[in-house]
């Protein structure tokens, strides 16, 4: 098996900016990434942890060096890019400074000794996966909510207390956002634990009882598409997809379009804490529109109806948090469909409703 390795390479003390080397690798008898990791080492000597346990990132997903190799190359493809766990904090190639993940513990302090510190750094991989901290620098951290459960799971009496902790905390739980797209063999509980903590807290409002239109209070209504039949193709057009449905996916395959991939293309948006932190939601949002604009889409599909009200309907807010003018289109894959089938006149029904009308008809 052949690979190609970027390799994140960076020192603090004399680089003004990170580069990537490249190696090309024939795989024999490496099994794990740590394997892979020995082997670049012997070619030309870098700065990692040689054990099982060392984290990294591979093509943004954050995993452990244990992870089967080609477990991992069947999830990422054969170009495999390796960087730390946080490029921001980088001090030699993949060894970072974790002062900031550390810090996190002053607030249970009070409940914690040597054991908690040890489950607290199994849980390190939580902490720099989540995207948040690419937002909120001063996030305390899902590793935190995770040894908080523990805690309270160790001894009820102080449930209330932690709890309360957590929930005055400016950049608290508030601000989490999902991890299953971002830990490679994520384990399910882990969500699920946040979920519950989130529940204790009433932080989070079901989707269909949000209004993610605060400028404009007319809904939409999108024709459901009744065929996926392709009468007229997209083979002159750019389209970016936000969302991970290989359903879509494999339909707009269909349409010969250029398919403009976005890494943010599955982040979560914090739907469900919206109505107490919209500005959270929009700085997720530009994000993904921001991509999907400097890399030339013509429009960007949405599958989710509050995805297309997020995207459309607060341009104002989007824009002044890019502090750019991004005029993209949105499309649900509903008018895409119609469009494609022939079915103007359906489509025409919400497109001219869109805050920027694509005028594809």
């Amino acid at each position: 098996m052949k690979l190609e390795v970027s390799l994140f390479k960076f020192d603090y003390k004399s680089d003004y900016l990170p580069y990537y080397k490249k190696y090309y690798l024939n795989i024999e008898n490496e099994k794990s990434l740590l394997d892979l990791l020995n082997s670049i080492n012997k070619e030309e000597s870098f700065y990692y942890e040689s054990c099982d346990s060392f984290l990294v990132k591979v093509n943004n997903i954050f995993t452990s060096c244990e992870i089967n190799l080609m477990e991992l190359v069947n999830k990422v493809g054969n170009e495999i890019t390796i960087e730390p766990i946080s490029t921001k904090r980088c001090m030699n190639d993949l060894i970072i400074n974790e002062d900031d993940f550390y810090s996190k513990l002053s607030l249970l302090e009070k409940f914690i000794s040597k054991k908690d510190i040890k489950k607290y750094e199994d849980y390190k991989i939580y902490y720099y996966a989540s995207n948040t901290l690419n937002f909120e620098k001063d996030y305390i951290g899902d590793a935190i909510l995770l040894l908080a459960n523990d805690l309270i799971n160790e001894n009820n009496q102080n449930k209330e207390e932690i709890l309360n902790i957590l929930k005055t905390c400016e950049f608290g739980i508030q601000y989490h956002t999902n991890l299953e797209n971002r830990v490679f063999n994520i384990d399910d509980s882990i969500e699920k634990i946040i979920l519950n903590l989130r529940n204790l807290l009433s932080i989070d409002k079901e989707e269909n009882k949000q209004n993610f239109k605060i400028n404009k209070k007319n809904s939409i209504s999108i024709e459901k598409a009744s065929s996926e039949n392709i009468e007229n193709n997209f083979n002159e057009f750019n389209i970016s997809y936000y969302s991970n449905s290989d359903n879509v996916l494999n339909y707009l395959n269909k349409l010969e379009a250029k398919i403009i991939h976005i890494e943010n293309s599955s982040i979560d948006l914090a739907k469900n804490s919206f109505h107490i932190n919209k500005e959270f939601t929009f700085k997720l949002a530009s994000t993904v529109l921001l991509e999907a604009f400097d890399k030339g889409a013509d429009f960007i599909v949405v599958d989710n109806l509050n995805d297309f009200y997020i995207f459309d309907f607060n341009r104002k807010e989007l824009n002044k948090i890019a502090r750019r003018e991004v005029n993209l289109p949105v499309l649900h894959i509903d008018e895409l469909k119609n469009l494609a089938a022939g079915n103007f006149e359906e489509a025409k029904k919400s497109l001219n409703n869109h805050l920027i009308n694509p005028k594809l008809v």
